[in-house]
């Protein structure tokens, strides 16, 4: 061994026995001063899940990323939930969990569902109202299972570009990805879990993102092998979501919804009505992949018989009059139809979730002024997260935390292949995985109120795209995009959460 391996393994030994608030510090710190050390703040606490009492550790803090030179790229923070009243355990599951947006940090799964506190909402969606908001001990949260990892990507949350980097550098589809896929590995090493069950959890489209970071870690031989995927609310093709002319994927995706929301507001018949939510749902599946499906493909070919039976049935799911179909040619944008439907009561509908209604500046608008599903929750897990990081888990920094970024949404790259692409498809992302992979198992639950992320959109999207279906689990709750606002889909998400893990 050479002088310079000598001192070089000198300093290695030196630098990985430093530690930040009792936590080890990867040698490739050494090159950050110490002003810019990862803040990292430990807490003990205790929380009864499922009646039984559990005890936990909360690590809140910053994740430093590194290039090939060993220079800091970003700092990821996260808040790690780590059983602690159970033999330590290395295969334990561990379940990483994030928003989507993009731009958006992850509380909305870490305050409405996962984590060990909750923030509560009126579940009759009604307006949040002001403050003070109620934060209760979670008794759904998946602690007692599973082992949980909130990650906020750069430009979210605290999280930030470091050196040279912007955060437009991670603000992308594949960029993203591979920051979180490089997060996971670090978090793997540091808690000594690379041989633990592991999980990804995402909502809206952080779905997006599980399926490419699903790709970033199962695509190489530094490969991280997943047990399963929880698809909250999914996304995965955008063919289905990007109204354009010609693409008639959106209409027929969103129709079901509108039928959901119609019966909800009682704009079906009494005989529609008679059926249920499920029964007249499953009327609008048929109708919209067959008969809707084929006129649209038909345009001016549809025979003058054929285009006023289709717009009866269409008035008759959607619940609004024929002759406003007329006039926008039997295509009903989602956009239109939150602020069309219940016009008569000078009323809009929520857009993330359709069971909301909202009051505009006017009633002659096309598009709706506000979703009056998002500010309808919005104050209450703004305030709640605030609250929770810097009383309670005693994070010690003055950064402002970014709890969506528009910034983040509006710079997003969306090209995943190096050519011009008009729309992102991840979901055959999720079918090699699960070709390469026999154990890895998908989770997907589906809000029949939820015009951001449409179930039959969904639906359309696991029908193709290589995914084994055999080993998908589709569940679906009368509520919207974040369907664990309303007490019984809450209930029931955990139950049917609870099974998938089991």
């Amino acid at each position: 061994m050479s002088f310079r391996q000598l001192i070089s393994m000198v300093v290695l030994c030196s630098v990985t026995s430093l530690s930040v608030h009792g936590l080890p510090v990867h040698a490739k710190e050494a090159k950050v001063s110490e002003a810019q050390q990862p803040l990292r703040s430990i807490t003990e606490h205790q929380v009864r899940i499922n009646g039984d009492r559990i005890k936990y550790q909360a690590i809140a803090g910053e994740t430093f990323l590194y290039d090939d030179k060993d220079n800091p790229t970003a700092s990821i923070h996260s808040v790690s939930y780590l059983r602690t009243d159970i033999k330590n355990d290395p295969t334990r599951p561990v379940t990483f969990v994030f928003n989507g947006g993009p731009g958006s940090a992850s509380i909305w799964l870490h305050l409405g569902l996962f984590g060990p506190q909750r923030v509560v909402v009126p579940g009759d969606a009604k307006d949040d109202g002001a403050p003070p908001y109620q934060m209760v001990d979670n008794q759904y949260s998946m602690l007692d299972q599973t082992d949980l990892v909130f990650i906020d990507p750069v430009g979210t949350g605290l999280s930030r570009a470091l050196g040279d980097k912007q955060g437009s550098d991670f603000w992308g589809v594949k960029e993203d990805a591979r920051s979180i896929a490089d997060f996971i590995r670090l978090w793997l090493t540091e808690y000594g879990r690379w041989n633990a069950a592991k999980y990804l959890a995402g909502e809206s489209y952080g779905t997006t993102r599980a399926a490419a970071v699903t790709q970033e870690l199962q695509g190489g031989w530094t490969n991280v092998s997943l047990n399963g995927v929880l698809l909250i609310s999914s996304i995965l093709d955008f063919t289905h979501a990007r109204y354009q002319p010609g693409n008639h994927q959106p209409y027929i995706g969103f129709l079901p919804t509108m039928a959901a929301t119609a019966f909800y507001h009682d704009k079906v018949s009494p005989q529609d009505k008679a059926l249920g939510l499920e029964g007249f749902i499953e009327e609008s599946r048929a109708f919209a992949i067959g008969e809707y499906a084929s006129a649209l493909l038909l345009g001016n070919r549809l025979t003058e018989q054929q285009y006023q039976q289709t717009r009866a049935s269409l008035a008759r799911f959607t619940g609004l009059s024929e002759s406003y179909l007329d006039r926008v040619n039997l295509r009903v944008s989602a956009h239109r139809y939150t602020k069309q439907l219940l016009r008569d009561q000078d009323l809009t509908v929520g857009r993330l979730d359709s069971r909301y209604t909202g009051v505009d500046y006017d009633s002659g608008g096309e598009y709706i002024d506000n979703d009056p599903s998002g500010y309808g929750i919005s104050g209450a897990y703004t305030a709640a997260i605030q609250d929770y990081l810097f009383r309670v888990l005693k994070v010690d920094t003055k950064r402002k935390f970014q709890v969506l970024s528009v910034d983040v949404n509006r710079g997003w790259n969306w090209n995943v292949s190096g050519k011009q692409m008009h729309f992102v498809n991840v979901a055959p992302y999720l079918g090699r995985a699960m070709r390469e992979n026999s154990g890895l198992k998908v989770f997907v639950a589906n809000g029949y109120f939820d015009f951001a992320t449409p179930f039959f959109a969904t639906e359309n999207t696991f029908a193709d795209n290589g995914i084994d279906n055999s080993r998908v689990t589709m569940a679906y709750y009368p509520a919207g995009h974040m369907m664990y606002v309303e007490p019984q889909s809450l209930q029931k998400l955990v139950k049917d959460m609870r099974a998938f893990y089991d």
